[in-house]
């Protein structure tokens, strides 16, 4: 099965966009036509069991699906912008399949095999409590709370709000057998430069992950944004949209 997916401008090198966990390919929607217009292909998909990707009956591994959509495409090469969970399946295909991703920007990414702080911890329980007890609803705005930072807009929760609803909606349905298979890889094997982005606002993890991966990645740096949660590209997307084109503009020639 493919993932679904979008695609745009038909010249310039590949960038892929991948999601968090709170949301579907939809969270890109406000940098989508810019990357397009600063000379890149533009790909953006749903992992299985959000947006439009429905989740199988047996296991399946995020990474291998990205590879997957890429070859689908035809496409060697590819530059990945991603967020959160997103982040984590970047690194993961990156340390697979180092020769296949030419550069990283990371947006408060996730890492592999981290271990969660309390805080992350309690959020996780209490979005467990909600759904055991069928509060699906205060589920959804316990993700809002917590994954928007001061600067989101009414409309920016608005949107996560439905990306997470439907989420919920496909995984709580989710048929006997579905879940994620974990694969072994060494995060040494990266190859290609990266930006990690963190949020002054975010859940501490996060913000130690940032700042942790230049000491994992050699050909990455980090950035802090004193003003972000954890999904910045959503709460100020202006800001973010020229962070990135700026990132891409020093790290992958683009087609003019």
């Amino acid at each position: 099965m493919t993932l679904a997916h979008d695609t745009t401008g038909d010249y310039g090198p590949a960038l892929v966009l991948l999601h968090s966990a709170v949301c579907d390919r939809r969270m890109w929607d406000p940098q989508w036509p810019a990357l397009a217009d600063a000379g890149h292909r533009v790909v953006r998909c749903d992992f299985r069991g959000f947006g439009e990707t429905p989740l199988p009956n047996h296991r399946h591994n995020d990474a291998e699906d990205v590879l997957d959509l890429l070859d689908t495409l035809g496409i060697e090469q590819a530059t990945l912008i991603a967020s959160s969970y997103g982040g984590q399946v970047a690194l993961e295909l990156a340390a697979r399949q180092p020769d296949r991703v030419s550069a990283m920007a990371l947006l408060c990414s996730g890492l592999p095999g981290h271990q969660p702080t309390d805080e992350l911890r309690a959020f996780g329980e209490r979005e467990d409590e909600l759904l055991e007890a069928g509060d699906v609803e205060g589920a959804v705005e316990l993700n809002v709370d917590t994954w928007l930072g001061p600067d989101a807009g009414e409309s920016a929760r608005e949107k996560v709000r439905g990306m997470q609803r439907q989420a919920f909606d496909i995984q709580l349905a989710a048929p006997d057998g579905a879940g994620r298979n974990k694969a072994d890889f060494d995060l040494a094997a990266i190859k290609a430069p990266g930006l990690a982005i963190s949020g002054g606002h975010d859940l501490p993890d996060f913000q130690h992950i940032a700042a942790h991966l230049p000491s994992l990645l050699p050909h990455t740096s980090h950035l802090e944004l004193p003003w972000a949660g954890h999904l910045p590209n959503l709460e100020r997307p202006a800001a973010v949209t020229t962070l990135l084109t700026d990132f891409l503009r020093e790290t992958v020639p683009a087609a003019h």
